[in-house]
């Protein structure tokens, strides 16, 4: 027997024409990438597998390694970090902390990614590993675990050194683990200025003052990266996440982020399409204590699109044929396929949102004869 398929068309309420989408704008940047947060479509992109020194934006990695260690209980906001002399010495953006003192994680990570102080990052670094070599280890390991196949880095806060290197599309895969991990955490990034042992230092970001909606993430300058910018922004329900390498100066990091987040957001919607655990349809099962089971996805499903395509939108539901008893809870039945004019966007496997017992001898005798028919 053939597979089934229930066709349904997703014809909502926007009945406006739908404009053009125009390719995204050629800025001079030596790299970026634009994806949707949620959908992880790509909105932009330019050279964003070249392997570059990321500068700061090297910390995003830093914060993500701690924001987990907190999640998972082996860190405390208050708990009290000794500053080493290696971490006080370091070069470059400063925190202003002081050698032999106590500061709190909490300080520190608002020192890192507020006022992007490397020494602050140095000293968390070291706290958590014993060491920056042994925590840049671990840099690399999640990079691995999270697919970050053109990164490796050698160091917490992103000081030059030619083996320490990623690219803007890793590191827009690297923010939206941060944001998706820690929501809360991440409302770091969007302080505007902290003050720490009397000195207060603005946030180096400064599309936060000029766009309302931009909440992160990091900003980044050496000679050899240029100026970098890992942005965000929230419209509508719609986050964008921006990375650019390589610009010229702080100016033009700020432009061309601002140019791209505007252009992702005036040509694309995103739509939450179906949620997790919803039932999407129902289907015969056979040789069951029931006959009916009810069918979804195990995560929400999220689409980008061109503004005004929503309409056109049509997803079919293929399940397998003669599902038999027993049943487990998220087993695979199938598939749910999405498509915008004839162009697949999106394919998710379709799981039993419960289960189904094998029935009783009757039943399954019942159902064999049943079958014979089909």
């Amino acid at each position: 027997m053939k597979p089934i398929f229930f066709i349904v068309s997703l014809l909502l309420s926007s009945y406006a024409l739908a404009l053009p989408v125009p390719s995204a704008p050629d800025l001079k940047a030596r790299s970026y990438h634009v994806i949707d947060f949620h959908s992880g479509k790509v909105i932009a992109s330019k050279n964003a597998d070249l392997k570059l020194a990321p500068a700061s934006m090297t910390k995003i990695m830093t914060a993500l390694i701690v924001f987990r260690e907190i999640n998972q209980g082996n860190l405390l906001l208050d708990e009290k970090v000794r500053i080493s002399e290696k971490a006080w010495r370091t070069p470059g953006s400063r925190m202003f902390i002081e050698v032999n003192k106590f500061v709190s994680i909490d300080d520190l990570l608002h020192g890192m990614l507020v006022q992007s102080g490397n020494d602050a990052t140095v000293a968390l670094a070291e706290h958590i590993a014993g060491d920056e070599a042994t925590f840049a280890q671990l840099m690399n390991q999640v990079a691995h675990e999270l697919n970050m196949s053109n990164s490796h880095f050698i160091n917490s806060s992103g000081l030059p050194d030619k083996e320490h290197y990623t690219s803007a599309r890793d590191l827009a895969i690297l923010t939206r683990a941060l944001i998706a991990e820690s929501p809360e955490l991440y409302k770091i990034n969007a302080i505007k200025k902290f003050s720490f042992n009397g000195i207060t230092q603005q946030n180096r970001n400064k599309l936060l003052w000029r766009d309302s909606t931009v909440d992160g993430v990091k900003t980044g300058h050496t000679e050899d990266a240029g100026y970098c910018l890992a942005s965000s922004a929230v419209r509508e329900n719609m986050r964008l996440i921006s990375i650019v390498m390589g610009t010229d100066s702080i100016e033009a990091r700020n432009d061309t982020n601002q140019a791209l987040l505007n252009y992702g957001y005036r040509f694309y919607k995103t739509h939450l399409l179906y949620k997790a655990n919803q039932s999407l349809s129902s289907t015969r099962v056979w040789k069951g204590e029931q006959e009916n089971l009810d069918v979804g996805l195990t995560e929400d499903l999220y689409l980008t699109t061109p503004r005004n395509q929503y309409k056109n939108l049509k997803a079919s539901l293929q399940l397998q044929p003669q599902l038999i008893a027993p049943i487990k809870l998220n087993q695979t039945v199938g598939s749910a396929i999405i498509k915008l004019n004839g162009e697949t966007l999106a394919t998710r496997p379709l799981v039993a949102l419960n289960t189904v017992a094998e029935g009783s001898l009757i039943q399954i005798v019942k159902d064999e004869l049943l079958l014979l028919l089909e």
